[in-house]
């Protein structure tokens, strides 16, 4: 089975053309203001207009409101959405409603405890997402290069498609898909050259090592 990845808090044309031609199948556009990979809905929507009908675009967001979903739904009108915050499986089958997107959702891990949630979500989710757990305090729930063991997910099976996601770079996606057995990875900042500023090359070479995986 050929492992898929997704390229995520892509904010400018150059690096977004890197995950397209490079083979992404997914490509996400972060909107949460407290990320350095923010964007606002208007602007996602014009820089993720090249990206339809090559790769399914993504809006990340943390804990949305409605009046933000509804932006998001109509003008970025993308196929996803990921929830990376404290949404519930109740408010993500309100949030489908809202966008008429699908949803993925990131589910924090460290322990083998974590995995507790999934029987909740796989009902409504199209995705799932196992990314690490942020340290305590963090302001930020994803996309900061911390990494989980990923032996925890040898050998599990789930009733929907998952990503793979924390602390993945070019030089270690092979291994963390042959240790997991993921299906689908996400990246963000392990092709970045500084916090919120993606590298055409490191995007290039990490899509490459995937399709070799």
């Amino acid at each position: 089975m050929t492992t898929r990845a997704k390229i995520c808090g892509l904010t400018a044309p150059e690096t977004l053309d890197a995950a397209l031609d490079h083979g992404a199948a997914f490509v996400g556009a972060v909107i949460f203001e407290k990320s350095p990979r923010h964007l606002e809905p208007l602007h996602a929507a014009t820089l993720f207009e090249r990206a339809r009908g090559r790769a399914k675009v993504v809006a990340v967001v943390v804990d949305p409101g409605d009046m933000l979903l509804t932006e998001i739904g109509l003008i970025l009108r993308p196929d996803f959405i990921q929830l990376h915050g404290s949404e519930t499986p109740e408010r993500a089958a309100e949030i489908r409603r809202l966008t008429g997107a699908g949803i993925i959702k990131a589910l924090p891990i460290r322990t083998e405890a974590d995995f507790a949630s999934v029987a909740d979500w796989e009902p409504v989710a199209d995705h799932l997402m196992f990314d690490a757990k942020p340290l305590e305090g963090s302001a930020l729930p994803g996309g900061v290069g911390a990494r989980f063991d990923w032996g925890l997910l040898a050998g599990r099976t789930f009733q929907k498609p998952w990503f793979l996601a924390g602390g993945l770079n070019p030089d270690n996606v092979a291994e963390a898909v042959r240790v997991s057995g993921a299906p689908l990875v996400d990246v963000s900042s392990g092709v970045e050259s500084a916090p919120g500023v993606k590298d055409a090359g490191r995007i290039a070479a990490f899509l490459k090592a995937v399709a070799r995986s």
